[in-house]
């Protein structure tokens, strides 16, 4: 396809490069000169120095033959523009980058006016993100699908858990729980494990199970932590407030710690049901003033890396159940696992997963679509989700039949609402919801799980 990407900054880059990597045609907008440069000598795209609303930026561009621009500079009214002159253009699709809430109370309107395709708030995504993981506490990632019938649960096997040493062949006679073990991490490898895999304490496990099991699962397995009560933000950003009005709707306190007093007020009239505190949220001091040791889940949401990794391990040090850390520089998020820091959200990565979805979804064939994709194991496996149309190869055949590549687990088929965990007898009906993970990257559709006719 042919993609058009204004704005080159953490965002803009990140899709680009996961563009770039599935094989698109990529053409950059931006008008600094020295990103873009960076961006050419890195990845293979084109890239046009200039105003992403220009109408000759965008001529020059291509945009009048783009399949899809996307406008992810870190204005708003700016992206929704670029949208606008896109599609007088001639381009396809375009998909904006929105963040600001007071736009969001009028999405709708806005996606009809403007001919948006898709819509996405990075922050909003990840406020979500973070909000799932208060519902699993021993959860290093959480992701729903089939419209919260179904979760793909991320783990880490404990010492002396009752999960080390079980064969996964014995899984189901040992816990009684309906769950699939779709992945593992050990070490530096990933892959999809069989039957006679055997589990170990620091292994790495994804779990796929709907919502009550996956909580029994945890009860059974002495993992299961009490209900997250009370939660501490530091950092006072969008993702603060997108996160405090889901979590509040839940039930859970939440006060926030933000240095700057001017965002605190506006924090304060958008929050009333919030606690806000004008503060140094990195003033060991304050946070023990404010019961750090007592709060049930620290959320470090600072805009710098390395103060949120910092929060992040005193919190660890003082025990606080759960412990989110948001970091965007890719690199320093590969070193926290050995520091203790497991839970990890990067708003720039939530974003490009979604919109990476719909663009498998609009390449693919007339077999299945890519209704979501979720990437996990530092995007080395990928969990995807396909509606199944009437032409597809994999409709009627049980799956112990079915020529499927390795790598590749058939995870869940939901059906009438029904969500099942599937064995070799069952078979794959015409519009379910199929859940498939997998190590390989670049599925656009359901049929490309099968092998290729000898």
């Amino acid at each position: 396809m042919n993609i058009v990407v204004v704005g080159d900054g953490k965002v803009g880059y990140t899709l680009t490069a996961s563009l770039s990597k599935e094989g698109h045609d990529v053409t950059v907008i931006d008008n600094r000169p020295d990103t873009l440069r960076n961006t050419t000598n890195e990845l293979d795209v084109i890239c046009i120095e200039g105003n992403g609303v220009s109408y000759a930026v965008q001529s020059e561009a291509g945009v009048q033959k783009a399949d899809l621009l996307i406008a992810a500079t870190s204005a708003d009214e700016i992206n929704m523009l670029a949208c606008m002159v896109a599609k007088k253009l001639g381009a396809k699709h375009t998909i904006a980058r929105v963040r600001d809430p007071q736009y969001q109370q009028q999405m709708f309107f806005l996606k009809e006016e403007l001919g948006l395709s898709v819509v996405v708030n990075p922050e909003q995504s990840a406020a979500s993100e973070i909000s799932r993981l208060m519902r699993f506490v021993p959860a290093i990632k959480a992701e729903p699908f089939a419209k919260g019938r179904i979760d793909l649960v991320e783990f880490k096997v404990k010492e002396n858990s009752p999960l080390d040493g079980v064969q996964l062949s014995d899984f189901y006679r040992q816990f009684k729980v309906k769950i699939l073990v779709c992945a593992a991490r050990r070490g530096e490898e990933v892959f999809i494990p069989k039957g006679n895999f055997i589990i170990r304490s620091g292994d790495k496990l994804t779990i796929l199970a709907a919502p009550a099991e996956i909580s029994s699962f945890f009860r059974t397995v002495g993992t299961f932590q009490r209900k997250v009560r009370d939660v501490m933000v530091v950092g006072g950003g969008r993702i603060a407030y997108y996160l405090a009005r889901q979590l509040i709707e839940t039930g859970i306190h939440v006060k926030i710690i933000e240095k700057d007093e001017k965002r605190c007020n506006q924090l304060f009239d958008l929050l009333p049901k919030a606690t806000i505190l004008h503060g140094d949220g990195t003033d060991h001091e304050l946070l023990s003033e404010e019961g750090l040791d007592k709060t049930d889940a620290l959320i470090a949401l600072t805009g710098i890396d390395e103060e949120n990794i910092i929060l992040s391990m005193y919190a660890n040090s003082l025990n606080v159940d759960k412990v989110v850390t948001k970091v965007n520089n890719a690199r320093l998020a590969e070193m926290l696992a050995p520091m203790g820091i497991e839970s990890v959200i990067s708003p720039k990565e939530i974003a490009a997963n979604r919109i990476i979805s719909y663009v498998r979804a609009m390449t693919n064939a007339t077999g299945s679509n890519v209704e979501m994709l979720y990437r996990l194991a530092d995007n080395k496996v990928e969990a995807l989700e396909f509606r199944v149309r009437e032409s597809s190869r994999c409709i009627g055949v049980p799956l112990k039949d079915m020529p499927i590549k390795d790598d590749v687990l058939v995870g869940a088929i939901i059906r009438g609402g029904a969500c099942i965990i599937p064995g070799g007898d069952d078979v794959i009906k015409a519009h379910d919801s199929v859940i498939v993970v997998t190590t390989m990257n670049g599925l656009h559709e359901l049929d490309n799980i099968l092998k290729e006719k000898e």
